[in-house]
């Protein structure tokens, strides 16, 4: 077994290698250039369309465009915002910084094509429930359903492991520090099985449960209350200690620049990161965070409500940068302005990473920083495991299309196991189940990436009739 974790370990190493960020960066290049940078001219016009200004009660789907917003983003902000910045910044240095927003930028319109591309070709059946993503226009647009469905195992596997008992894992471990902190249990002993995470994940699990369990409605009402609260709160106490290091912004911006280019001189004399780390962590750990180009987020977009597949796609644009321009930057700023890279006091963050990295960064001038972190990773991790049971169920669904009967079935049985599952997350150990899910989300990017590029001549005919009638159009309420 120990060998199998250690080949896993490799292929997952390779899966999320050079070749992996290389198709995904140059994808959406060519389409920020196919599109016309849709993502600066529209990029006004997406936030008036998650206002409600421009929505039809009459038009076809399950959600609004805020809800389809919010179920994404519940499923993309997570544990990269807090523990992948940190470890961005300690591979690659402050630059990296600099680097997530242009992968940010890129992924910006990669959100846009494939999320436009799942309303063009998502299935509603007799009952109105909708169904939608790269496995749909990867059958119905490209003609291929060997490779939908090849996307749709992808997801249904990585759901289990990124979506559900690795997420499990990571909201289990600060509640115990919790528990255990106000004494109401004992310290976790050994590396094994563990009674009190269990009972933390049975409780989680109840939750979970009552939440997916309703299908999509409720997931979207869920989420677009959790999201903006969690997003807007721990973007405020950021703005807070910022504030309170505001001595140590403008030196740390002007880092983030300077490392990013390689000019030593203007990144304040910190140790010499060179430029390709700083790009090689900044992508990474960007697309990590936000996930454009890997095909989860045009599922949940699939099920708004409009009668416009180029309007979703806008909305879906502003993922990336509400994630990782946003969020992530907040992350970043943290860390950097408190004193990380400055040799006067990085003695006192030597030997951390991660989360832990972050929590120090946020405590170290404000004494109750490392609960926004805290409790940061527990809403993130929960609306995680949330946003991606919809992403396993489509995909589950897409394997028994050809039997609507049988996919109903199918997919209640995924639900129920989705739960089940997630109090073994929480009170077991889980590398193995890590790398392999991992493996699994990096391998969807591959039949999502062909079908952007195939299919991006039908977006930018869509975008330029949708243009040519925008000038008359206006909202409906």
């Amino acid at each position: 077994m120990e060998e199998f974790a250690k080949w896993v370990e490799t292929v997952n190493g390779y899966v999320w290698g050079y070749f992996l960020m290389f198709m995904i960066v140059g994808t959406g290049v060519w389409l920020t250039f196919k599109m016309r940078l849709v993502q600066i001219r529209f990029f006004a016009h997406a936030w008036s369309l998650i206002s409600g200004k421009w929505e039809n009660p009459e038009d076809k789907g399950e959600i609004t465009h805020f809800q389809a917003l919010s179920t994404a983003l519940a499923a993309t902000v997570g544990t990269g915002n807090i523990a992948g910045v940190a470890t961005a910044l300690v591979s690659g240095g402050p630059g990296a910084v600099f680097w997530m927003w242009v992968s940010a930028f890129i992924g910006m319109c990669t959100k846009f094509t494939s999320c436009l591309l799942a309303m063009k070709y998502r299935t509603i059946d007799s009952d109105g429930e909708v169904a939608g993503g790269p496995m749909y226009y990867l059958r119905d647009g490209l003609k291929m359903p060997k490779l939908g469905m090849l996307f749709a195992i992808f997801a249904f596997v990585a759901s289990f492991g990124i979506g559900n008992m690795v997420q499990a894992n990571s909201v289990a471990g600060p509640l115990h520090n919790y528990l255990t902190e106000a004494g109401l249990v004992s310290a976790s002993t050994g590396e094994g099985f563990n009674m009190v995470r269990l009972v933390i994940g049975i409780v989680i699990a109840i939750i979970v449960g009552i939440v997916i369990l309703g299908g999509i409605k409720r997931i979207a009402s869920f989420a677009d209350k959790i999201v903006p609260f969690m997003a807007f709160g721990y973007v405020a106490a950021s703005l807070y200690i910022l504030f309170v290091q505001r001595e140590n912004l403008i030196p740390a911006i002007k880092m983030i620049f300077g490392s990013a280019f390689g000019l030593q001189e203007a990144a304040g004399g910190v140790l010499g990161f060179g430029v390709a780390q700083a790009m090689r962590w900044g992508i990474a750990r960007g697309l990590f965070s936000n996930e454009a180009g890997l095909g989860s987020a045009p599922i949940a977009h699939a099920a708004a409500k409009t009668s416009e597949p180029v309007r979703e796609g806008m909305v879906a644009l502003l993922e990336p940068f509400i994630d990782t321009i946003v969020i992530c930057t907040m992350t970043a700023l943290v860390i950097i302005t408190s004193g990380y890279f400055n040799p006067a006091e990085a003695s006192l963050f030597a030997g951390l990473k991660g989360a832990e990295l972050t929590a120090a960064a946020f405590r170290h001038n404000v004494p109750w920083g490392h609960h926004v972190v805290s409790f940061g990773l527990i809403f993130f991790t929960f609306s995680t495991m949330i946003g991606w049971s919809y992403y396993g169920d489509r995909s589950v669904r897409y394997m028994f299309d050809e039997n609507p009967k049988r996919a109903k079935k199918a997919v209640f049985i995924y639900r129920l196991v989705y739960v089940l599952l997630i109090p073994v997350g929480a009170a077991v150990p889980l590398e193995l189940i890590w790398n392999l899910s991992d493996i699994a989300n990096g391998l969807m990017a591959f039949p999502n990436l062909i079908a952007l590029l195939a299919l991006s001549g039908v977006v930018s005919a869509m975008l330029r009739d949708y243009e040519a009638r925008y000038p008359r159009m206006h909202p409906l309420r």
